[in-house]
């Protein structure tokens, strides 16, 4: 059973005055204790498994973090003759790059988001079986990581992009580009919460993970990443309405090019499922650690 670290206060004399200890383990939780101060008391681990992550994935790398660059760019000019081209999927007016390349960063983000959320439990039993410390942190480690990644892609995106303003492209940016940051936290608490609920099940049924790996490409069809909300046929506009992924995409294209069409119930319905989804995964996760030892 893993154990979990509650606050209580004990006091002793030491050189004539009274010390105060304020944390033990045990093992007594609540069914929504979900222990997240325990998380902001162990942030200097989060920020080393973040550096960690990082020295593995870039060690003995030619290209190091540009490779993040690459692939969503490399997928870009592949929509583009696939779709753009040869299917002739219109963009509502939005040049091919600019369109594709941030519909396939934010999907590879929340993408991350679910595989690494799912795979906690088994990528880190080792670990996880030897020492305590909130198993919470290596999720929100991975979604920490995934946002850096992402923000070199953005980087990219936006030379390209004043590249597109300087020859007069008619995007026109609105000020709700502020809300970028938030929007990040959007997806990737979108994407913890079911890496969190598949987390806490796979450590039961293992093949869900090749479920989830079949799962998630099909998933981007049904989101608006390779065309516009605008192009998805009537009939199945439901669909993408209550997806909660289509929201944040769609409303990317608006703010940054003025382009696409998000109604408030669609912002309702998306965040409303995040919550929800964020809620769920954290109790289902905060109940699995104290027993998937003794199952995986």
């Amino acid at each position: 059973m893993i154990l979990t670290m509650q606050n209580i206060y004990m006091a002793r004399v030491v050189g004539g005055q009274k010390e105060k200890w304020t944390k033990v383990i045990s093992a007594q939780q609540g069914l929504l204790d979900l222990h997240l101060m325990d998380v902001v008391h162990y942030r200097d681990l989060i920020f080393l498994l973040i550096k960690r992550d990082w020295t593995v994935t870039y060690k003995q790398t030619v290209l190091g973090p540009l490779w993040y660059v690459m692939q969503p760019l490399i997928s870009a000019v592949m929509y583009t003759f696939v779709f753009g081209k040869l299917a002739g999927l219109g963009t509502d007016g939005i040049p091919y790059v600019l369109f594709y390349f941030p519909g396939n960063m934010l999907w590879l983000y929340f993408n991350k988001c679910v595989t690494c959320g799912a795979n906690t439990f088994i990528e880190n039993r080792n670990v996880f079986s030897k020492v305590y410390f909130p198993r919470l942190c290596v999720p929100i480690a991975d979604v920490v990581g995934q946002i850096l990644r992402l923000l070199i892609q953005f980087a990219c995106l936006l030379c390209i992009y004043f590249y597109f303003l300087a020859i007069g492209t008619p995007i026109t940016p609105s000020w709700k580009i502020a809300f970028f940051p938030l929007l990040l936290l959007w997806i990737g608490g979108l994407g913890m919460g079911l890496g969190l609920i598949l987390s806490a099940l796979t450590t039961k049924y293992r093949d869900l993970n090749n479920l989830v790996t079949f799962l998630m490409p099909l998933a981007m069809y049904v989101t608006p990443v390779v065309y516009p909300l605008s192009q998805a046929p009537e009939k199945y506009r439901l669909f993408f309405m209550i997806n909660p992924m289509s929201a944040p995409v769609e409303a990317f294209r608006i703010w940054f090019y003025g382009a696409g069409n998000v109604t408030p119930s669609m912002y309702a319905v998306s965040i409303a499922a995040t919550c929800v989804i964020l809620f769920v995964g954290l109790v289902l996760f905060t109940r699995g650690e104290r027993t998937f030892v003794d199952v995986i």
